[in-house]
């Protein structure tokens, strides 16, 4: 990979995946639904790294917040990032780079990937929470239990599929020379 043309392409194409993997949407009663978004952000992060993972997230707030209909349920606009989820799509970026940074760290393992990605899957709950908190006025209690505890099985379960699928795929990017071997 020689062309950073070619990264941002790749990069570009990330945040589609993220939008179509927020597609992915089941209600619940706090109006936080469960989304492939936590899965999608992993994934990207875990196959892109730092840079360009974070740039994939950023470019796909970035879409939602001017209107283009990325967010869960095919929503966007503002109002979606101040409303009870706007914290947690914030906290997809905060994921990112403090996942990538690790990985880059201590490298692109199957272990070290499933460790990030559950850092980055705590790191959204937190931004994803106080949010919850402030957006609906309601008690630490009831934002733990309507932002935290519905996504902590699934959450581990998304974050595991997240690193043994992103290795996967960066592996085979990588033997094709389709992304850059060394840290961005």
């Amino acid at each position: 990979m020689k062309s950073k043309t070619q990264m941002y392409v790749v990069t570009a194409f990330a945040a589609a995946i993220i939008a179509v993997l927020a597609q992915i949407s089941i209600p619940l009663p706090m109006g936080v639904p469960i989304t492939g978004q936590t899965l999608a952000v992993g994934l990207v992060v875990t196959i892109l790294g730092t840079k360009y993972g974070s740039l994939a997230v950023l470019v796909y707030i970035l879409l939602g917040a001017i209107g283009m209909p990325v967010f869960s349920s095919m929503s966007g606009g503002i109002g979606v990032l101040v409303g009870p989820t706007g914290g947690y799509i914030i906290g997809f970026l905060a994921q990112a780079f403090i996942q990538g940074l690790y990985m880059d760290k201590f490298g692109y393992t199957y272990v070290h990937a499933i460790i990030s990605n559950l850092i980055g899957m705590v790191i959204t709950l937190a931004f994803g929470t106080a949010w919850l908190k402030v957006a609906l006025s309601i008690s630490w209690e009831a934002a733990f239990m309507g932002g935290v505890y519905p996504f902590i099985i699934l959450g581990i379960v998304k974050a595991v599929a997240a690193a043994y699928f992103g290795i996967i795929v960066r592996n085979r990017l990588l033997s094709q020379q389709l992304i850059p071997s060394l840290k961005y």
